[in-house]
Formats: structure tokens, C-alpha cells, sequence
């Protein structure tokens, strides 16, 4: 069985577009964002107030109503972010600033460190605001990856992800 990439949730305007490495296999299994079960973005965005429930991935594409899209830097399923190659993230990249360039997201939230890494070619990335945007006039925000995977705690990820939530209240 060939796993198919996902939809790109996205539309014009966004006041976020959320950007993760790649679809996971479950993802793909059901076509929904942050599908696997451990990953836990959606406890995420709730918690840090970006949500005003726990959204299952199932309604991933209700976020576009808050105004929040989805896509990932490289669109093609896999185990894990391991497995992308070189070139991928290079095509991925590129492809990612035509979507910026068409839909003019106002803030660009890198769902970790390593996204953000491959797309701006920088190795040192703080979390929150970058101060050398690569697409000017947008900002562009690291938070830590969602990934059950990831051994920092929920709690200290949400604390980042409320800096995004402040960042949202000061556009409007």
C-alpha cells in the first residue's frame, strides 16, 4: 500500500499557518493531521489557549475558522523525520515560500526546531520570534515539536506556544 501525502489546510489570510516536518504513517492512514495518538499537538493547542477545545484530528480542518492552517515542509509519509532526504527538504523549502508568497499567512509557527532548521538553513535557533525572518514582513515563530517522541515536558511546551498565543492578540 502507498501511503498519499495529506491536505494542506490553508487559505488566505491566515493569522497562523502551523508547519510540521511530515505526515506521520497514521496521518496518512486517515488523512488528518497530527493523527498519531501520542503526538500531542492538539492537547497543545487548547492548553495554551490557541483552541477553545481539544480539536481531534479528525476536524483538523476547523482551524481555518480561528484562522490557523496546516502543512508540513516535506509533503511525502513517513516512520519517522529520519528517513526524508536532502532533497526533499530543499523542494519542500522552496515550495513552502510559493505558499507564503500566494496565501500571506501573518505568522508562520514551526511545529520544531529541526522544520525550522531545514527551512532557513540556520543551526542556531532559539525558541519564539526569529529575528532574521527569511520571508520579510511575516513572522516566523520555532515552538517544539508536538512529538510524543519529544522529552520535554507537555507543560513546558505549552508555556511556549501561550508566547504565540500573545503574538495572535497583538496582530488583531
Amino acid at each position: 500500500m502507498s501511503l498519499q501525502p495529506i491536505p494542506d489546510h490553508i487559505q488566505e489570510n491566515l493569522k497562523v499557518l502551523f508547519i510540521g516536518f511530515n505526515p506521520s504513517i497514521r496521518s496518512a492512514e486517515t488523512g488528518h493531521h497530527f493523527a498519531n495518538p501520542n503526538n500531542r499537538f492538539w492537547n497543545i493547542l487548547f492548553e495554551a489557549g490557541l483552541t477553545p477545545k481539544k480539536f481531534p484530528p479528525e476536524e483538523d480542518a476547523k482551524l481555518l475558522e480561528f484562522g490557523y492552517g496546516l502543512t508540513n515542509i516535506v509533503a511525502r509519509p513517513t516512520k519517522e523525520a529520519a528517513e526524508i532526504t536532502k532533497e526533499e527538504y530543499q523542494e519542500g523549502a522552496l515550495e513552502l515560500q510559493r505558499k507564503i508568497i500566494k496565501y500571506k499567512p501573518k505568522v508562520l509557527c514551526f511545529v520544531g526546531k529541526g522544520v525550522y532548521e531545514e527551512y532557513s538553513k540556520n543551526r542556531r535557533v532559539q525558541w519564539g520570534i526569529q529575528q532574521n525572518p527569511i520571508m520579510p514582513g511575516v513572522v516566523e515563530f520555532v515552538a517544539p515539536s508536538s512529538s510524543g517522541l519529544v522529552r520535554m515536558k507537555q507543560q513546558d511546551i505549552v508555556e511556549i506556544y501561550k508566547q504565540l498565543t500573545q503574538i495572535i492578540h497583538h496582530i488583531n
